[in-house]
Order: structure tokens, then C-alpha cells, then sequence
């Protein structure tokens, strides 16, 4: 498509239990097939020319809920991680992480460490799994790592190397699925600038049409960051 491809975009995927409730469903029938449409969506991503997704998979709130229902999550991003690594290899997609890593269950912790490492070299989109991620969490765990290795004046540019992934720019577009218009702690620090794009639709219900909808509607957006044009 033509005109300004985002670099980097970050998507809430919200409405995959409310999916699976309109159907008669469990709960976590919805978890299943919101993270077939992730997959989906990573490869139409990485088809637009988009070069950073990150992809909003388990916030630190979540722990809340019913304890089956988080099982179920986590057992899912185990299978995601050791069966999509073909489909990483194929489309030259490497495998980041957002949140708070020491407050993963030890055996997710082992599952994204191999993911990382095994596609650490693969030149194609980089897609950001933020998992047990909270904003205000990273910001906390950013100052924590600057209070301990540096004395340097604290600004915007010194703090900003010690958030999760420094090394990414800020999201241009910010999706969120299901109608909700709130940020859920979502990149708090790094949203500041970004545009965001909500759609009526059920996460399980995407499809790469409605991700191109996204970037077309970003593309008409006036840009200013707080100046005049």
C-alpha cells in the first residue's frame, strides 16, 4: 500500500473472553483463537513493510484473573514460542521482549530466553512480546536501573536508556481491538507522541484487511508533535 508505513506499532488485544462468550464459549476458546489471529497479523505486518510490532500479550494486572484462565495463557505463549520458530525463520522475524522477566514463571522465562536467542540474527520485522508488562511497572524498573548504575543527571535521553527495549523507537500507531478507548498501561512512556486507531472489532476477529484500515486511517494523520506546521 501506498504512503507512509509505520515503523513501529503497538497493538492492545482486547476482546478474545468476550468472543468466546458471544459464541457459548470458555474463556480461553477466545485466548486460542485471538493467538491464531496474532500469528496472522505478525505476517501481515511484516508483508506492510512495519519494522517493530509489539504486541500486548499479558499485562501485570492480569494476574488477577481466575487462576485457569492465566494457566491456560501462559501455557499458550509456551506453544507459540517453540512452534512458530519455522514460521520466524521463513519470514526472517526476531523475537523481543517487554516487561518484567524476573516475575515470569521459570519455564516462560526459559521458553523466551531460546526464542530470543535462536532468532537474535534474523534481519526482518522485530516483533515485541510484552509479557507481565505494565507501563508504570517499566517506568518503576527503568528508574531502579538508573539509580543503580549511573549518578549522571537524570533527563528524558539518560532515562530512556533504561527502558525495557531503548533501542526501538517509539510506537507511530497504537491499535486497540474490542472498542475500548483506554491505554490499559500499555507503553506509557513510550506512547506519548503516538496515534491511536480503536476498532469495534473482537481481536479474534482481525484480519489483515483490518490492519491495513489501521495504517491507511494513520496516514492521513497531521503529525505535529506539540509544534506548527
Amino acid at each position: 500500500m501506498g504512503g507512509i508505513i509505520p515503523a513501529h506499532v503497538g497493538i492492545i488485544m482486547d476482546g478474545n473472553g468476550r468472543w468466546a462468550q458471544k459464541r457459548g464459549l470458555v474463556r480461553t476458546q477466545g485466548h486460542l483463537e485471538g493467538l491464531k489471529t496474532a500469528k496472522k497479523i505478525v505476517k501481515a505486518a511484516s508483508d506492510l513493510g512495519i519494522k517493530y510490532l509489539t504486541l500486548y500479550a499479558f499485562s501485570t494486572e492480569n494476574w488477577k484473573r481466575a487462576s485457569d484462565e492465566v494457566g491456560f495463557i501462559m501455557d499458550l505463549v509456551k506453544q507459540y514460542l517453540r512452534a512458530e520458530f519455522d514460521f520466524s525463520k521463513k519470514n526472517k522475524i526476531r523475537t523481543r521482549f517487554a516487561g518484567d522477566f524476573q516475575g515470569l514463571p521459570s519455564d516462560i522465562q526459559k521458553e523466551i530466553s531460546v526464542s530470543i536467542r535462536d532468532t537474535a540474527d534474523f534481519e526482518g520485522m522485530q516483533v515485541v512480546l510484552a509479557i507481565n508488562y505494565g507501563g508504570r511497572d517499566e517506568i518503576i524498573r527503568a528508574f531502579r536501573k538508573y539509580a543503580a548504575e549511573t549518578t549522571d543527571e537524570i533527563n528524558e535521553k539518560v532515562f530512556h536508556k533504561y527502558l525495557d527495549n531503548p533501542d526501538i523507537p517509539d510506537p507511530d500507531l497504537i491499535i486497540r481491538s474490542a472498542g475500548e478507548y483506554r491505554t490499559s498501561n500499555f507503553l506509557l512512556w513510550e506512547s506519548a507522541y503516538s496515534e491511536f486507531y480503536i476498532s469495534d472489532k473482537l481481536w479474534p476477529d482481525w484480519e489483515k484487511g483490518d490492519l491495513e484500515n489501521a495504517v491507511a486511517d494513520f496516514q492521513k494523520r497531521d503529525r505535529r508533535y506539540g509544534g506548527i506546521k
